[in-house]
């Protein structure tokens, strides 16, 4: 039998830093509102929120190597800075953990650190649910929440990827490719 909401949340709990645990439920609570508002299904973006973090388990001089156990290519983005392999081995750990074989749900939490190209709604609603779930506290996040009660799907996206690359920039670290990619097609569509 499939692992319970509930189950999952206590394991969860068990495994994360208290703030970390706390992020991941508010991240869920944050998915569900906006899957109803969007017409994606609501219990996969409560689980896919909840558990989006549960590689950040691992401590970052480990990410490799956990990639490396689940024949996860690190490209260069990624050897440079380690914590973005988190989202990889988090949609592994879904499955040999919480028991989820939700396909979508992988891959919502696959791309919840980056983007990537041809996000689906559910993938979307978690990448922008953990920019601006309630203990996320940034000069531009009452802005991005805004956002959440009235704009289309793919504008708050394109906003919050945009302070993503901007926030990036100004802390001169790398921007990874999959970002670009995934803010190119909404904009692609656009025109």
């Amino acid at each position: 039998m499939r692992m319970s909401f509930e189950e999952m949340r206590d394991l969860l709990r068990s495994r994360l830093k208290p703030g970390r645990f706390e992020h991941s439920v508010g991240v869920s609570e944050t998915a569900a509102r906006l899957a109803e508002r969007f017409g994606v299904d609501v219990e996969k973006a409560r689980i896919a929120g909840l558990l989006h973090d549960c590689a950040r388990e691992y401590p970052n001089s480990s990410m490799l190597a956990e990639a490396e156990q689940r024949g996860i290519a690190a490209g260069p983005v990624e050897r440079a800075m380690p914590l973005l392999l988190h989202a990889y081995i988090g949609a592994y750990r879904v499955k040999e953990l919480y028991e989820v074989e939700d396909e979508e749900i992988a891959r919502a939490i696959r791309c919840h650190t980056v983007g990537g190209a041809g996000m689906t709604a559910l993938d979307k609603i978690i990448y922008f649910a953990d920019m601006i779930e309630p203990h996320r506290d940034y000069p531009e996040v009452k802005h991005l929440r805004k956002l959440a009660e009235k704009a289309a799907l793919d504008e708050m996206l394109l906003v919050g990827l945009t302070e993503s690359i901007r926030f990036v920039l100004e802390k001169e670290h790398l921007v990874h490719p999959d970002t670009v990619t995934a803010r190119n097609e909404i904009l692609l569509h656009r025109f």
